[in-house]
């Protein structure tokens, strides 16, 4: 599993981008605008990982000039779930709710 979360990911620009699909910027430009720091190649070398591990979908409308959008498969809502959760289990860490682990020694030893 950790080997796909790298393949996947790869950096933490694929973080960033799949946040603004979560929340709806489905259009580079935007994600662009919405992301500081992100350049348009590193963008588009991002999407084009994470369609083809299915984690997105690229649609491309018949416009002029032409329009691309990018939305979660089902397989990439269910992944960022994922993210999500481990995302709320560091919160819980930084926060203090998550305490070490106690170090028991037994007796004789030590």
């Amino acid at each position: 599993m950790a080997a796909m979360f790298e393949r996947v990911l790869g950096c933490k620009w694929s973080l960033h981008v799949l946040d603004c699909v979560r929340r709806g910027v489905a259009r580079p430009g935007a994600m662009q605008r919405a992301v500081p720091g992100l350049s348009a190649k590193v963008l588009a070398e991002r999407l084009r990982r994470l369609v083809a591990f299915g984690v997105l979908e690229r649609q491309v409308f018949a416009e002029v000039p032409p329009r691309v959008e990018y939305r979660l498969t089902p397989f990439g809502q269910r992944f960022v779930d994922i993210l999500e959760r481990i995302a709320a289990l560091e919160r819980e860490r930084r926060e203090g709710s998550v305490r070490p682990a106690a170090v028991r020694v037994k007796e004789g030893e030590g």
